[in-house]
């Protein structure tokens, strides 16, 4: 794994040197928009509405829309002066009862690792967070915006938690909240029945995605079956210039095979004659201390 961050952990005097890392991956397979016709790919351009020029990456400012329509432009130095004081520190701010912190306020999750220096003081705290069977809330910026988080033990790792805003968060407004609706006592006690019939420990190894699975399944079949569209024109790495499997493998080679021996009479003859030009030139060699002899 590569580490997208670099900073420190800071809670009172306490100071850990840690790297961060993406602690999840997407797994999904992933699609190009294409020319349904040939397979070219679609390509997308950055242009000015004004005047319908394409506009360079570096000629690219934020801007923020007002009502009107007008246009609030922010430049790269307005966003330089914004306060990250946690550019690179995990602030501490306080510890909470694990269960306040929702699973609704989840945004991202990344493993923490110390630096050698920082080891022992990493153990040390990881050991008293998962003691207290809390966790830290703190703050970070990654990637120029600062974060609410949350430190957790998990695997003898501290993981960090980004968490979205509580105005990020959207409050639930539905009628039946509203209404009085009766529940049996009896059907609770089915429900709760069936709820302790269908328990059983949580273990992730045995769920798996079986879309995705059937997904690359119909891929792969295409590929076998070579119902593959190559675009026209398109200039191709050597690497990706092989045929797609053997059957196409021995088709070329079956092809190549054909035209070698349908050459014209006139090739094989010009051939025979370039054959024994360089038979006369390796002879003259060879006898090229004879002729001087005689001389």
């Amino acid at each position: 794994m590569r580490s997208i961050w670099a900073g420190a952990i800071s809670f009172g005097l306490v100071v850990i040197p840690v790297k961060l890392y993406a602690a999840t991956e997407q797994r999904d397979i992933t699609f190009r928009q294409v020319h349904r016709k040939d397979g070219a790919r679609i390509q997308f351009r950055r242009v000015c509405t004004l005047d319908g020029e394409e506009v360079p990456y570096s000629d690219i400012a934020k801007g923020y829309e007002l009502p009107t329509g007008d246009m609030v432009v922010l430049t790269d130095e307005d966003l330089a002066d914004l306060p990250l004081v946690t550019a690179h520190r995990i602030e501490v701010l306080h510890f909470a009862p694990a269960a306040q912190v929702e699973p609704i306020y989840s945004n991202k999750s990344y493993y923490t690792e110390p630096d050698a220096a920082g080891a022992r003081a990493y153990v040390l705290f990881r050991d008293a967070l998962e003691a207290s069977g809390k966790v830290a809330v703190a703050k970070v910026a990654l990637r120029q915006r600062e974060a609410l988080a949350a430190l957790r033990v998990r695997e003898g790792v501290i993981t960090l938690e980004t968490l979205l805003w509580p105005d990020e968060v959207r409050k639930p407004d539905f009628a039946f909240l509203d209404e009085d609706i009766e529940v049996r006592s009896q059907e609770l006690k089915m429900a709760a029945s069936l709820i302790d019939t269908m328990t059983e420990d949580f273990e992730p190894d045995q769920y798996h995605d079986t879309y995705r699975e059937a997904l690359e399944a119909v891929v792969q079949a295409k590929i076998e079956g070579n119902d593959i569209v190559r675009p026209s024109g398109l200039d191709l790495p050597d690497a990706k210039k092989q045929p797609a499997d053997l059957t196409e493998i021995l088709r070329a080679s079956v092809a190549a095979a054909k035209g070698g021996r349908g050459k014209s009479a006139e090739d094989a003859g010009d051939a025979e004659g370039d054959a024994d030009d360089a038979g006369s030139a390796k002879a003259g060699r060879k006898a090229k201390p004879r002729r001087r002899a005689s001389a």
